[in-house]
């Protein structure tokens, strides 16, 4: 796109609250370090007392949207060096890090390079069920949208097999680079892991080629093997994919493939209400957020015992206070919501 004058428009940024703490003027990637136990923390968001560290934020290397090629300089050319939060010296045996290479801004066309916090809120869900039970555990899932592959990696913790899916190799590359990063810190076997191209706008299943890791263009595509594998997925996970009701058109046109072929699937789901004046309404309103519950019906206002006698999606919103907070670095604030869908075509509600 060209400026009037003949030059380039430089393309809006967006910032994360959760990236709040990070060099504002910082343009490549940032690595961050989340920190969780099996115990959850206290109500008020802190640590109980016996754990220890905050949010670990270290310069990465700089360079355009998912190409890391230099080092990390800051506004002046000074090397940007790594800052680090003194540890407690009494940090608990049983305390993990999530490390995400991630952008501290990005275009709206990158915002997948950023870790959003929705995604911390499901991630938590993730932990929680995998500490408290093992419904988790040996799943094969699938991460819808998954950006920086957060979710996707606390669940490889505990899953058989979790594809971690998104579009675009910038982001897509540094997803890999994640599960790279973490296989080894959060012990789970990085071949359990499938960073796979899904594009919303293209039907499933996806195209199917050779796997050839020297080759860009094929590194993310889907074997005919694998398609049968993620069709077998009793779990698909998002976070953060509801912001443009043409996206939610397309997200929730691919989950409606994805719940219709193999296994029987339910859908985790976490969102930001995100608000903004609108001209229409004149009043301050959520915007995709009506959009986004006209898809499904709501397991409260349909009462018990309603037979669904067509295909459609039917959503449970899940009680935020039945999900401890285990990662210390973000607040939840009142505008985050996670739901719990499924899709039928004849269902029955209990």
């Amino acid at each position: 796109m060209e400026a009037g004058g003949g030059g380039a428009v430089e393309e809006e940024q967006v910032m994360s609250e959760v990236h709040l703490g990070c060099p504002p003027y910082f343009s490549g990637l940032h690595v961050s370090c989340f920190n969780f136990s099996s115990r959850p923390l206290g109500a008020s968001g802190e640590d109980d007392g016996d754990g220890g560290g905050g949010i670990e934020l270290t310069a990465a290397t700089s360079g355009s949207c998912g190409s890391p090629d230099a080092v990390a300089v800051d506004e002046d050319g000074d090397l940007v060096l790594d800052r680090r939060r003194r540890k407690n010296k009494h940090v608990r045996s049983d305390y993990h890090q999530l490390t995400i290479q991630h952008g501290v801004t990005s275009s709206l066309k990158c915002v997948g390079l950023q870790v959003w916090k929705a995604a911390l809120l499901l991630t938590d869900f993730v932990l929680h069920k995998s500490f408290t039970s093992s419904n988790f555990d040996g799943v094969t899932a699938i991460e819808v949208g998954a950006g920086t592959g957060l979710v996707g990696l606390a669940l490889a913790r505990v899953a058989r097999r979790i594809f971690i899916t998104d579009r675009g190799a910038d982001i897509l590359d540094n997803c890999l680079a994640n599960v790279r990063i973490n296989s080894g810190t959060l012990k789970f076997d990085e071949a359990k892991a499938y960073v796979r191209e899904l594009d919303w706008k293209m039907s499933w299943p996806p195209p199917v080629g050779t796997y050839d890791p020297s080759d860009p263009s094929l590194r993310y595509l889907w074997s005919a093997h694998e398609i049968e594998e993620a069709e077998k997925a009793t779990v698909l996970f998002a976070a953060d994919v509801i912001y443009s009701d043409d996206l939610t058109d397309l997200f929730f046109d691919t989950v409606k493939k994805l719940m219709s072929n193999g296994a029987k699937k339910v859908l985790y789901l976490a969102l930001e209400k995100r608000y903004n004046f609108s001209l229409d309404d004149l009043d301050v309103v959520a915007n995709g957020y009506a959009h986004f519950r006209s898809f499904f019906t709501t397991q409260e206002a349909q009462g018990d015992a309603i037979h669904i006698d067509k295909p459609g999606f039917v959503g449970k919103l899940i009680d935020l206070a039945e999900v401890p907070q285990y990662i210390r670095e973000y607040e939840r604030g009142k505008d985050l919501e996670m739901w719990e869908i499924t899709y039928s075509v004849e269902q029955k509600l209990q």
